[in-house]
């Protein structure tokens, strides 16, 4: 690995000697392999029985209680149970989200993970915040977007809207946060060893736009975060301009102060490389995953919780309105009214545009408050998609923890016909299955509708989420 000059020559100033070297023994080694399990999807099958040998000797995130480090790098794409939902993979530092949230959120929050794309840390993010509490997640880029939103439909959860916009729309939508994680764009020196053309990119004048364009995204979206609020910064660089300097920056133009995690030393977590603030830097040949850089900061004043005001709200207004008698949400038809009964929960029924989304009923007023001031790609559950007189059950609702798995008849696949599925190829299901809408599965987790006509299953796999690739691996990719 050939590292830009100015790159080494800053950065072994910054660090000193010992620290230096230790990096670049890290940055020439190869990149670990790590995956997080979905606590809400547990699959029976434990560490110790997985027939991949892989798995069966992975050894824990420190930081994260559902992490796994690989020894080896499967090929996670022919792994079912990754597009069903059970697992991502993820590099090993990002999972530290987990940590700071697990010791500074302890009630409903109302949050936002700002740059959100793919879905790591909004994933890791949801699997740690308390009941009651509502995510937002946001990419502003349209195709990036896209996948976020598949990833958050695939690990299962009602709680969370997904949107499409830069960070100054979200203005309209007034002091909307508890905590905002702002995983800002940067120059990437983490990625080196992962990606060469993050070394090609790399450059002094980059580094400069990207401390700017970091500074402006974070001026941008600061009104959003309540008085008293957290804002965790974070980004997979090594330079001080771009990480110290920065929330250097914000705590004094901005007003805020900064928020100590507790590390155990064997975690090997490096602080501050310019001053004493409390921040955390990872950093290869001393921890595992590629580097990352991350701050808590406590906006300055003190406001009340947004989750806790807007329940409180909107069990007052559902109290006026079942008063009054009047002013209720217009009565879905008979066939969308069906729907609930295919969801186990405490739901809000609305269409939209062709679609029916179902939205946890304790955050629809929130729902309505902002849907009109941003764009949104993604909120609860979406159902299904009306066409014709029918309506048409979305993957959405196959894959969310809120399914009621009675409401469907179920056929179990076989490695290869679950495959072919997620190819969006035709497949033949069990002749005992009845014909209709039918939810398919592999080892007893669901994939998503197939439509049985008898003598073959309609696929109703989402065409841009299906794997693209016709290779078929030579045996099953067990994984968990």
């Amino acid at each position: 690995m050939i590292l830009p000059s100015h790159f080494e020559d800053y950065t072994r100033q910054l660090m000193g000697p010992s620290l230096y070297e230790k990096l670049i023994e890290g940055l020439q080694q190869d990149a670990s392999a790590s995956i997080r399990l979905n606590p809400f999807k547990p699959h029976k099958t434990t560490q110790k029985q997985s027939p991949n040998t892989a798995i069966a000797s992975a050894s824990r995130v420190p930081w994260c209680a559902n992490g796994l480090i690989l020894p080896t790098r499967p090929n996670f794409t022919f792994d079912p149970l990754l597009h069903a939902g059970l697992y991502y993979v993820q590099e090993s530092s990002s999972m530290f989200i987990s940590e700071v949230l697990r010791q500074l959120v302890h009630e409903p929050v109302a949050m936002l993970d700002l740059c959100a794309a793919p879905g790591g840390k909004t994933t890791a993010t949801r699997a740690v915040l308390p009941a009651g509490s509502l995510l937002f997640t946001n990419e502003p880029m349209k195709l990036r977007a896209s996948i976020l939103s598949e990833n958050v439909q695939k690990f299962g959860h009602s709680d969370v809207i997904v949107t499409n916009n830069y960070p100054k729309d979200y203005r309209k939508a007034g002091q909307l946060f508890d905590i905002i994680l702002a995983d800002v764009p940067c120059s990437g020196e983490g990625m080196f060893r992962k990606d060469p053309n993050a070394i090609n990119e790399w450059s002094l004048q980059n580094v400069e736009k990207c401390t700017a364009l970091q500074r402006s995204i974070i001026e941008d979206i600061w009104p959003c975060l309540r008085e008293g609020g957290l804002l965790v910064y974070s980004t997979c660089t090594f330079n001080a301009h771009e990480n110290e300097e920065n929330v250097e920056w914000i705590a004094q133009n901005l007003g805020a102060d900064f928020v100590e995690i507790k590390i155990k030393e064997q975690w090997n977590i490096t602080g501050s490389l310019v001053n004493n603030h409390p921040v955390y830097r990872f950093i290869p040949g001393l921890t595992s995953g590629e580097g990352l850089f991350m701050a808590v900061l406590r906006k300055h004043g003190d406001s009340a919780n947004v989750m806790s005001e807007a329940c409180a709200s909107a069990t007052k207004e559902t109290a006026r309105k079942r008063h009054k008698g009047k002013e209720r949400q217009a009565t879905p038809s008979a066939d969308i009214a069906k729907t609930a009964t295919w969801l186990q929960g405490d739901f809000t029924i609305i269409e939209e545009k062709g679609s029916i989304r179902a939205i946890p009923t304790w955050w629809t007023s929130v729902y309505n408050r902002i849907k009109s001031s941003l764009y949104i790609i993604h909120a609860g559950i979406t159902i299904g998609n009306i066409k014709g007189r029918d309506v048409i059950p979305d993957t959405s609702l196959a894959l969310s923890t809120s399914l009621n798995t009675a409401a469907f008849p179920s056929a179990e696949l076989s490695y290869t016909d679950a495959l072919n599925y997620l190819r969006k190829e035709a497949i033949t299901i069990n002749s005992n299955v009845p014909t209709g809408l039918v939810i398919v599965t592999y080892r007893n987790q669901p994939l998503g509708f197939v439509k049985n006509i008898g003598n073959r299953a309609n696929n109703l796999y989402p065409q841009e989420w299906k794997i693209k690739t016709s290779h078929l691996p030579d045996s099953d990719a067990y994984i968990i």
